[in-house]
């Protein structure tokens, strides 16, 4: 190998690396979306498990606030696991095409 080709290859190898670095990121947002969807979850699990000491429509004032919270951070969690979904697929695509691109490293590459 020569010089050019050993410095094409590092390239590549970073440029992976820095897409894998972008995944994990993805990843943590994944795991932030799933831990924020499960919080309304276990909240209204409490409220049910808890039903028999209230009357539902004398705390009516403060269980529709908390319905709309529930319910918004239920979005927001569908939105950070959809869009970290995309991203790792986009990072996947990359990291195909780094791999069809430069054939030495893609041996190394799954």
């Amino acid at each position: 190998m020569t010089q050019d080709t050993n410095q094409i290859n590092s390239i590549a190898i970073n440029e992976v690396q820095l897409i894998l670095a972008e995944k994990r990121t993805s990843l943590a947002m994944m795991r932030t979306g799933i831990a924020v969807l499960a919080l309304p979850l276990s909240i209204t699990g409490l409220l049910i498990a808890t039903s028999r000491l209230y009357n539902v429509f004398h705390v009516l004032h403060f269980l529709i606030p908390l319905g709309i919270f529930s319910l918004a951070l239920i979005l927001f969690g569908v939105y950070l696991i959809g869009h970290s979904i995309i991203q790792i697929r986009f990072y996947e695509r990359l990291i195909h095409k780094i791999k069809l691109k430069h054939s030495a490293i893609g041996e190394f590459i799954e």
